[in-house]
């Protein structure tokens, strides 16, 4: 007998891509089974023109996802890993974590092939303040100007507001098969990704087994190891906050390398380092270079952060 899964997903354009990357996996390597994929809308959605961090930051676009995967009403959810908040509600748990996309950041430019490029007093638009701290950190003649949407809507108004240039994640346009897009990736030297960047986030409740089983060949051990590492790092900074920090870790051989930074807002304040160890130690290195970059100053930082209006 044919067995339907209910898949929970925002209804976007790059959300039902992602979903239906996934769907396609589970009928590819599961005959028996039928995907249904249920559009959830979620806050973040309905909110367009504030910035995330005035409205609670992470977890907005999975809130009512994870309500209706702990009432039963979907049996799993696919989320992009960067909008989960660090710490998963009680009884859900991330059943599988596929393999990563391109975890970098891209600048799409008609005109400029490199951040170096662009003249002084550039206009570039983003809605982070992750990326607006470090391009300013570059760049402080930059101009940042702040824009949220989707990826299209973001493209539309780089041109009606006539910017230089516009910050964008590669996985998004990767996914979305924007090929056509002109761009170029940032190095991560330079522009350190969101923790969770380019990862999805396969989240079932905690006692299905049947779906943890039916998922559990989608998920890809090092990447598993590198997000645990950069959700680890955010969860020892009070996890939910929408403020300049970043972490990207990454499995070389037998060793997990976790780079992570806390920026105050302009750039000028700015922290970053690294820590080397197994990744069978992704929780402890995480929390260890959390407490490093906060002993350095850190703490200073986000405690003048969580003060402001953003």
């Amino acid at each position: 007998m044919a067995t339907t899964i209910r898949l929970g997903t925002r209804g976007s354009a790059l959300a039902l891509a992602q979903a239906n990357w996934v769907a396609d996996r589970i009928t590819g390597r599961h005959p028996d089974c039928r995907v249904e994929l249920v559009i959830i809308k979620t806050t973040g959605d309905r909110i367009h023109d504030i910035p995330l961090a005035q409205v609670g930051g992470k977890g907005l676009f999975i809130k009512e996802i994870e309500e209706a995967l702990l009432a039963g009403e979907v049996d799993l959810a696919v989320h992009s890993l960067k909008d989960m908040p660090a710490v998963v509600p009680e009884g859900l748990v991330l059943g599988a974590v596929p393999p990563r996309e391109d975890p970098r950041d891209v600048l799409i430019s008609e005109r400029y092939a490199s951040l170096a490029e662009l003249p002084a007093g550039a206009r570039l638009g983003t809605g982070s303040l992750r990326r607006r701290a470090q391009l300013l950190h570059l760049r402080p003649d930059l101009d940042i100007v702040a824009l949220r949407g989707n990826v299209d809507t973001r493209l539309k108004k780089m041109a009606a507001l006539g910017l230089d240039g516009l910050i964008l994640a590669a996985a998004g346009l990767n996914r979305l098969g924007l090929g056509q897009v002109k761009r170029t990736a940032i190095p991560e030297s330079q522009m350190l990704p969101a923790v969770g960047q380019g990862a999805l986030g396969l989240e079932i409740r905690g006692g299905d087994y049947s779906i943890r089983k039916l998922v559990a060949f989608l998920d890809d051990p090092p990447t598993r190891m590198a997000v645990r590492a950069e959700r680890a790092f955010l969860a020892r900074l009070e996890g939910g906050c929408v403020v300049p920090v970043a972490a990207h870790g990454r499995v070389e051989g037998d060793t997990l390398v976790l780079e992570a930074l806390i920026s105050d807002l302009d750039g000028r304040r700015f922290l970053r380092d690294e820590v080397r160890g197994s990744p069978e130690d992704a929780e402890f290195l995480g929390g260890n270079l959390a407490d490093h970059l906060l002993d350095r100053g850190g703490r200073e930082i986000l405690a003048e952060l969580f003060q402001m209006d953003l």
